[in-house]
């Protein structure tokens, strides 16, 4: 798939994997609407990338700022390309997460915002939808069941919806990467990670994978070993995983209880 002279809308632009994919995607010579609540971080991203791009402040958990940015968006003429990756994590036990945030950021905006796109995608020639989920939206880890919850959601409508555009131009594709380097991973996780032996990946490492699979149009892409392992396993022997996970859970409710 070719990306040069594309206009491309990226949500979560101003975040750690969201500037990392900016500054791909600029470099291959796309044209971006850069989308983040933070109308400063917008200015300042855009200013550090080649190329001509706009950008648009919003919360894309109100849709009425969403219908903004789809008017915006058939302002500045063709939109090729939506990829969603704003999103949050909450690492915590069951009874201090916050269910709502994470769902209406994970889960509901992104499909709201395709539903609001999909008429002008449809226009092109060659189209395209990343929805950005996580390893974490096919295995059922301890303190993240919100999270969870919201990647597994994620995961299923961008199935569902790639079965029902099977017979258009618009391709949608499914992006999960495992733990990465951000400011998304509070201190606790980072710990976690350490004394369980889990990697993490960078920003700039997630981008170009996700590059990747854009030139490819591989439907569904996951990254890191033994996440991709770990993500079969739980397709088809779960109970493995139960027992894997097991052994793990005192440490993880360690940090997730904020016993450390």
């Amino acid at each position: 798939m070719n990306i040069q002279d594309k206009t491309i809308v990226l949500t979560g632009a101003t975040g750690g994997i969201g500037r990392a994919i900016a500054a791909q995607l600029a470099a291959r010579g796309a044209r971006l609407i850069l989308v983040s609540r933070d109308s400063e971080a917008l200015l300042r991203l855009r200013q550090q990338l080649p190329g001509q791009h706009r950008v648009f402040s919003a919360d894309v958990t109100d849709i009425q700022a969403l219908q903004k940015l789809q008017q915006f968006c058939q302002q500045q003429g063709a939109v090729h390309g939506l990829i969603n990756n704003a999103g949050i994590s909450q690492f915590a036990l069951c009874a201090e997460q916050d269910y709502a945030a994470q769902i209406k950021l994970n889960l509901l905006a992104p499909m709201q915002l395709c539903q609001l796109l999909l008429p002008q995608l449809k226009q092109q020639n060659d189209a395209f939808i990343v929805n950005v989920g996580s390893a974490f939206g096919s295995i059922g880890y301890p303190g993240y069941s919100g999270y969870c919850a919201s990647k597994f959601g994620l995961r299923g409508f961008t199935e569902a919806l790639r079965r029902e555009l099977g017979a258009t131009r618009v391709k949608v594709l499914y992006f999960a990467p495992r733990a990465t380097n951000t400011a998304i991973n509070s201190a606790a996780v980072v710990a976690m990670n350490q004394q369980l032996g889990n990697q993490m990946d960078s920003p700039e490492l997630v981008a170009k994978a996700l590059l990747k699979q854009l030139e490819t149009a591989q439907s569904r892409r996951f990254l890191g070993w033994p996440e991709q392992l770990f993500v079969r396993l739980n397709a088809i022997f779960p109970a493995l995983v139960d027992k894997a996970l097991q052994k793990k859970l005192a440490v993880i409710e360690k940090y997730a209880s904020g016993r450390t």
